[in-house]
């Protein structure tokens, strides 16, 4: 049987805080599911956290990714291109976005074809791990699962705070050490990426 390509469109907003708990807040206005947002959290003490709003979402997320613990909560993104309000069960997370950043204005331009190809995600790949340590951009994601991401913008978060479980988390602080959900993290520096994301199903994991 031949593989299957799913495409979610939209946007990833990675941030530290000094805690030392990182936060991965994924908004997709366009996926397979229809529109949706879930959060992945990851503790000081590396335990991982996904925020899902459906037990469907939550079995594919959890498929793709690696987590200790999964809550079905309502999630929410609200706000405009540069002011994100989030609001996930026990999450609430404010956060702002700069202007584009050089290689954001220039990922922009990419054309979205373009954007949605494995090959171009292998040829970009190299120099987002020499640029962007822990990122990548083609990896295996969960089994019989291959996943890659088209960035087509990206911005730095340049302010943030955050209340997980009644506790404030502390003040904006990069995203180190890189989230450990998948085969690549988040940027260090906090930001906000615009992506196309593609989750490409084998026939076993179909």
């Amino acid at each position: 049987m031949a593989s299957e390509r799913l495409r979610f469109d939209g946007w990833i907003a990675g941030v530290g805080t000094a805690s030392g708990t990182r936060l991965v807040v994924g908004h997709w206005p366009r996926s397979p599911f229809g529109a949706f947002s879930d959060v992945m959290v990851e503790h000081p003490d590396g335990v991982r956290v996904l925020l899902a709003p459906s037990a469907r979402i939550a079995e594919f997320v959890a498929a793709t990714y690696r987590f200790d613990r999964i809550q079905v909560v309502p999630v929410a993104v609200t706000g405009t291109r540069t002011l994100w309000r989030v609001e996930a069960g026990p999450l609430s997370l404010r956060l702002r976005a700069g202007r584009p950043s050089a290689p954001g204005r220039l990922l922009s331009a990419v054309p979205a074809p373009l954007v949605r190809s494995p090959h171009w995600a292998a040829l970009c790949d190299v120099p987002a791990r020499l640029l962007l340590p822990g990122v990548r951009t083609l990896g295996r994601a969960g089994p019989g699962r291959r996943e890659w991401y088209g960035a087509r913008g990206l911005r730095p978060v340049v302010a943030a705070d955050a209340v997980l479980d009644g506790v404030d988390l502390g003040p904006l602080a990069p995203l180190d050490p890189p989230v450990a959900f998948g085969f690549g993290s988040a940027p260090r520096t906090p930001s906000l990426v615009r992506v196309t994301t593609t989750v490409e199903l084998g026939a076993a994991a179909r």
